[in-house]
């Protein structure tokens, strides 16, 4: 009879046979290695985070004999190790690194975000600190122009080197665009005020109503400085640049929001029309329904081309706020000061444009009006360079390599003075430039990191892992969240999603598949029928190949649910 050989799904090379008593078994010249793998949420993310890292320690707390409390400043520390502001990313991230996660494939990505957030508020309440990466000090003095993202994570990672920092902010509080350009009902002040806080108690010095150029000279700074990083933002909106446009009632987008999340009373009136589709057009027509306006957006394009958060348009549409596609403001009318009329025109799609988007063409004689008390004008922004000009660069605004090194001697630049971004790609800018200054200082040669290759979906077995649908945020009702506003703005202050329980907390974590890291589920050590595999005495150790033993018969890898282990 002949004997049936086990057909595996990849090829392992030649076969040779081996001698056992009477009988041959065939054997490959393959064996089993573990290969760690970078998780696909880790590569999607802007800022490296570890995000399998942070999250298996929670999930595996009463395995390896930890309280949730340690785990938890355990994930928070993973967390802090890269970014000093968790709890405010995991407010205004869009999250990218959800779309990558591989159990999207199976029943929905993994709310890294709202695990973020978790573990950042946790941290919070039981008042976790920075932690220096050692107790050295060093005589280097560095200035931090802009105390936004790029600025504090700047400041931070040099501070925990062991580095005196000062950080001169234009505004009166510390935050830059997380103060002035997110609202609180999103991002509350006092969740920023404590997360600054911590960095301030590393030894950052934050001074205030400093402008860079205006009350100090650049060449002051550099001066007195061994170092400076420009994290300046781009605070400054842009207009139109349509007729009868500079009337009192027509705001940029980053002036209306400024003068509302820095406490003014601003009177919108009753028709708000906001110009544009990003994140400050979403944030500033949510405003503007909580201040009791009617409001529509006009964008020029579709929703398919929106730039702006998902969530933050589906919120927007909830709470009443209109959407006027496929047109864009062509004149005013005007009522003294004030516009009363927006002049619109029909556009269509046509080829796409530099960014891969279709280009907008305008539809001849296809004019219409809305009325307006309030125009808001959010198509863009930039930073604002007066007494800064020998850092601008034309169109390109500040340039600077991947280490944030500029063409400027002992300068380095991070976030939205290089271009518009994420607050996630800011905190990256300001972390590389803090590495590259403490490199220079020190005459350090980093090594190139070399990252193992990431894991995808097809390499992982979604079937092993139990169906297991997300925690979701408890969120305010639309109603609930435009009935507790008033004229004056109190509702502005009413955060609409909370902060995941504990209990949804370690149930979110555990649905984390840990792609590409062995999480001790003991499938290689149950197919392996030569005893070639040995499991680790205590929980979540290393499996060890016995070689000897092993005949290459390719089942641990095969098996192996996250993709730890491969033949070679």
């Amino acid at each position: 009879m002949a004997k049936v050989v086990k057909r595996v799904s990849k090829p392992l090379g030649s076969l040779r046979s081996q001698s056992v008593g009477s009988s041959a078994v065939e054997t490959s010249p393959l064996r089993p290695v573990q290969v760690p793998k970078t998780p696909p949420c880790s590569n999607g993310c802007p800022n490296g985070t570890n995000i399998r890292e942070f999250l298996t320690v929670i999930s595996q707390s009463e395995d390896s004999g930890r309280t949730y409390q340690e785990s938890f400043q355990k994930a928070w520390e993973i967390l802090t190790e890269k970014n000093p502001l968790p709890s405010i990313c995991g407010r205004v991230c869009p999250h990218p690194c959800e779309d990558e996660c591989n159990r999207g494939h199976k029943d929905g990505a993994v709310g890294i975000n709202n695990l973020e957030r978790f573990v950042g508020d946790y941290a919070l309440e039981n008042g976790f600190k920075l932690r220096r990466i050692s107790e050295a000090v060093f005589p280097q003095k560095v200035a931090v122009i802009g105390a936004g993202p790029a600025g504090l994570s700047c400041a931070y990672q040099l501070a925990r080197r062991g580095y005196h920092v000062t950080v001169y902010e234009a505004f009166s509080k510390p935050g830059g665009m997380l103060r002035y350009g997110i609202p609180n009902y999103r991002l509350p002040a006092d969740v920023l005020d404590k997360e600054i806080r911590r960095i301030e108690e590393l030894g950052v010095e934050i001074k205030c109503n400093r402008i860079v150029g205006r009350d100090i000279p650049y060449e002051e700074l550099q001066r007195d400085c061994d170092a400076i990083f420009v994290g300046i933002g781009a605070h400054k909106g842009r207009l139109l640049g349509v007729p009868n446009e500079e009337a009192a009632n027509v705001f940029t987008g980053t002036e209306f929001l400024n003068r509302v999340n820095s406490g003014e009373a601003v009177e919108v009136g009753n028709k708000v029309l906001v110009v544009g589709a990003g994140d400050t057009a979403i944030d500033a027509a949510r405003i503007s329904r909580r201040l009791g306006a009617d409001v529509t957006i006009v964008y020029r394009r579709t929703r398919n081309e929106m730039p702006a958060i998902k969530e933050e348009i589906s919120g927007a549409e909830e709470e009443g706020v209109k959407l006027e596609f496929l047109a864009a403001p062509a004149d005013f009318e005007r009522n003294g000061d004030k516009v009363t009329k927006m002049k619109c025109q029909r556009m269509e799609l046509g080829e796409p444009d530099e960014s891969g988007r279709r280009k907008p063409v305008p539809i001849p004689d296809s004019y219409f009006y809305l009325d307006a008390s309030t125009v808001i004008a959010a198509i863009s922004q930039e930073p604002d360079f007066t007494g800064l000009e020998i850092l601008h660069e034309g169109k390109d605004w500040i340039k600077a390599d991947d280490g944030g090194t500029t063409g400027v001697p002992n300068t380095y630049a991070g976030g939205d003075d290089l271009e518009l971004g994420l607050v996630t790609i800011a905190i990256f800018n300001g972390r590389m430039a803090a590495e590259t200054i403490h490199n220079r200082f020190q005459n350090i040669q980093p090594e190139p990191e070399q990252k193992p290759p990431v894991i995808t979906h097809d390499k992982v077995i979604l079937s092993y892992y139990e169906n297991k649908l997300r925690n979701e945020a408890v969120k305010l009702s639309p109603e609930e969240r435009l009935s507790r506003s008033d004229p004056f703005g109190k509702g502005l202050n009413l955060e609409i999603t909370s902060t995941l329980t504990q209990e949804q907390g370690i149930d979110e974590a555990k649905r984390c598949m840990s792609c590409g890291s062995c999480f001790d589920c003991g499938t290689c050590w149950s197919y392996c029928q030569d005893q070639a595999i040995v499991k680790p005495v205590t929980k979540h150790g290393t499996y060890k190949f016995k070689l000897d033993f092993c005949k290459g018969c390719n089942k641990c890898a095969e098996n192996c649910p996250c993709g730890y282990i491969e033949m070679r």
